[in-house]
């Protein structure tokens, strides 16, 4: 094995062959661990179960029943086959028109409707890790580097930083104050690297924050697009999340900022939004990737680069249809948010039920677990030791806060929203399991107990038509296999 790597690496590229990527992170490990043993309520009951992939599977009953109605959305349907040929061999990389005017009106939507975008300024990508990348492609040369608060999510090593040679500085926050970005913090990122001789370009936020589910408020925005104007930085807001918002405070877009007459020295050239359909729609597998920059050079660069990734025009059709649906978008979203609401309420309620708390949040697809309490000591190799009995023996797939870059020890991410009702029930009593073997100290029967959990599976009472075997293909699983993109 040894010789064939060295091998490679003779003949590929150093990109090819560099660590770059970060799949070897604990983050990415525990979706291998998922996949070579995933979680099956009657083929594989004692499997892992995925809480490490940050979909939302809540509501695809609506996008279901659309389609029902909407036939003619699809080119490939009989109430659609005479738009085939026209958006068969649609090749513009600008994008059909009436998808960029759905688009930015969805964008709006989700914004409750506080601030206009232009469908012109919306340029496609491939997901929103390829949004991500361009963009960086059209601001950064390699060496630059860019200031992100941390922790942050694990795949911007890869999204940012992979091909496009720029490098990442973490803002480090803490838990005293809720992880929240402080000017201080920022600050100090920036200046240390200026001693350092590194070029700082910008600055990246991601908001609703991931892996915090927390939004930003408008004195922390107007404060960090003055501090980005002042030394004219770029500053990137990845609201890929914007929709995921279940409760107050509502969210804030730096689209909204830019209009408050308070800003209107700022330079808007430097703004730029990245955004998807992934989360706030749960179509990842879409991939529908948006740059939205207020800065004309940089849309007509994005644009060029687009033809790198761009979203098929079957796609872009079927989603205009469905954008374009104001009834439809209206009720999708409050009823999003509203069992957003309802899981997250179950989910946390059943981790206090064993002392098991969460950072406060309103937004996301997951919560910032706290587990502190169940450390050997504060140090992040006792975190990574909890983290592979999490894995191993828990059979859960959580995420160690490490690998968000995250400097306190003992912090998880945990997602909520990618499963069914029944499987949340069964992780959550795993938890519970663990957690009073844990607590009990007393390793004699540790084993034991542990034996006793594998035979009863820990499995609930089901819904036999939900999980019929006739019915329940792999694509349609509970939890589907976890793709490295997002």
């Amino acid at each position: 094995m040894g010789f064939e790597c060295a091998k490679n690496n003779a003949i590929l590229s150093k990109l090819a062959t560099n660590e770059e990527h970060g799949e070897n992170s604990p983050y990415f490990d525990g979706w291998k661990a998922y996949d070579n043993d995933p979680f099956h309520p009657l083929k594989n009951p004692n499997g892992v179960i995925q809480m490490g992939l940050a979909e939302n599977q809540l509501c695809f009953d609506l996008i279901e029943e659309w389609i029902k109605r909407n036939p003619k959305a699809s080119i490939c349907s009989n109430e659609g086959i005479k738009s085939f040929k026209a958006i068969a061999n649609f090749q513009d990389y600008h994008g059909l028109p009436e998808f960029r005017r759905a688009i930015a009106k969805f964008m709006e939507k989700t914004r409750g409707g506080r601030v206009r975008f232009d469908p012109e300024r919306v340029v496609m990508a491939g997901g929103a890790t390829g949004a991500n990348e361009s963009i960086i492609f059209c601001l950064a040369d390699p060496g630059d580097a860019f200031l992100v608060p941390s922790p942050y999510y694990p795949a911007f090593n890869r999204d940012l930083r992979w091909r496009t040679g720029v490098q990442l500085i973490p803002i480090h926050c803490e838990s005293s104050n809720n992880f929240q970005i402080t000017a201080k913090a920022v600050k100090e990122a920036y200046e240390n690297a200026q001693k350092s001789n590194i070029k700082v370009k910008g600055l990246i936020l991601t908001n609703p924050s991931n892996p915090l589910g927390t939004t930003l408020d408008k004195h922390t925005l107007k404060s960090l697009l003055n501090f980005t104007n002042q030394h004219n930085l770029h500053l990137v807001c990845d609201e890929i999340y914007a929709a995921t918002v279940f409760d107050m405070p509502q969210f804030v877009s730096i689209a909204e900022i830019l209009e408050d007459n308070e800003m209107s020295h700022c330079n808007k050239d430097l703004v730029h939004i990245v955004y998807s359909l992934s989360k706030d729609m749960g179509l990842p597998g879409f991939r529908i990737g948006i740059i939205y920059s207020f800065n004309d050079a940089v849309i007509s660069c994005a644009r060029k680069m687009s033809s790198f990734g761009l979203v098929s025009t079957q796609t872009q059709h079927f989603l205009a249809a469905m954008l374009n649906d104001e009834k439809f978008v209206v009720n999708y979203l409050a009823e999003s948010a509203r069992r957003l609401a309802n899981r997250h309420k179950h989910f946390t309620n059943g981790l206090e039920e064993v002392g098991i708390t969460c950072l406060k949040n309103n937004a996301g697809l997951f919560c910032w677990m706290d587990l502190r309490i169940l450390l050997r000591d504060s140090t992040f190799d006792s975190e990574m030791s909890l983290w592979r009995v999490i894995i191993n023996d828990v059979k859960l797939n959580v995420s160690p806060g490490s690998s968000f870059d995250c400097q306190e020890p003992g912090w998880f991410r945990v997602c909520f929203a990618n499963m069914d009702d029944g499987t949340v029930d069964i992780a959550l009593a795993r938890i519970r399991r663990f957690v009073g073997v844990k607590k009990s100290g007393d390793e004699s029967n540790a084993m034991e107990k542990k034996q006793q959990w594998k035979k009863n599976n820990l499995r609930l009472s089901f819904s036999k038509r939900m999980y019929d075997e006739s019915v329940l293909s792999p694509l349609s699983s509970p939890i589907p296999h976890s793709p490295l993109v997002r």
